[in-house]
């Protein structure tokens, strides 16, 4: 049963995806997946590759839709929502960090910044002045008018991070975010996101195949045979 205090909230929720075979049987992703993630509590989903671990992402934050159960945030049951309010809805309170840092090259650190604020309500001088704030958060105030192909790859990350966090949401949505960083820049993105996550109170749901990054959260779930377990 939903609860007052669940920010996202899944109920027996199932995926397949059509067969890669003329004649083949659905290939089933997840079945009846129960999830819960309350305010300012950091989740990790961790599972095999393929296992369908960015699917749930994607379907708890309604980029994706389920074959079956119910999604909820906050008060809203997603699949009852059409395409212009779920956008929104994940522009004002929710924000995303992906493997790459999918930065619009032609636009400097704070510009990329600074249209995720205007997307999200702001206006433009306000946009840049949380653009510049934030920046500063993440380490990256003498980078502001760098574009993406002059920063590394650890510098593009941490603009990942400031744009997600950029309109306050109330969860961030993560998927593998150290990924394709070497180990050093990956541990450094690491603590950042953590640390943030913690100032901001910002709930967080954790795509990773790293167990060492996945035990920083409050809880840890692996996908095994189409479902969830709690390990830890």
């Amino acid at each position: 049963m939903k609860r007052s205090t669940d920010l996202v909230y899944l109920h027996q929720v199932s995926k397949s995806f059509p067969a890669t075979l003329r004649g083949g049987e659905p290939i089933q992703i997840l079945e009846s997946v129960d999830l819960t993630v309350q305010r300012s509590r950091a989740i990790a989903i961790t599972g095999n590759s393929g296992s369908g671990k960015s699917t749930l992402l994607q379907i708890a934050a309604g980029l994706m839709g389920c074959d079956h159960g119910e999604v909820w945030f906050e008060h809203e049951k997603l699949g009852e929502m059409d395409n212009r309010a779920l956008s929104a809805l994940r522009s004002r309170r929710m924000g995303f960090i992906f493997q790459a840092s999918l930065l619009l090259e032609d636009f400097t650190a704070s510009e990329n910044v600074e249209m995720a604020a205007m997307i999200g309500g702001s206006s433009k001088g306000e946009a840049r002045d949380k653009a510049h704030e934030i920046l500063s958060l993440v380490g990256l105030s003498a980078r502001l008018s760098h574009r993406p192909d002059q920063l590394s790859g650890g510098e593009k990350q941490r603009v990942a991070i400031a744009r997600a966090l950029v309109n306050e949401p109330a969860i961030l949505f993560a998927d593998e975010p150290t990924g394709s960083l070497d180990e050093g820049n990956a541990a450094m993105v690491e603590d950042l996101l953590f640390s943030l996550v913690r100032q901001k109170e910002v709930a967080l749901l954790l795509v990773t195949h790293n167990l060492s990054f996945a035990r920083r959260c409050d809880e840890i779930h692996r996908i095994s045979e189409r479902n969830l377990e709690v390990i830890g």
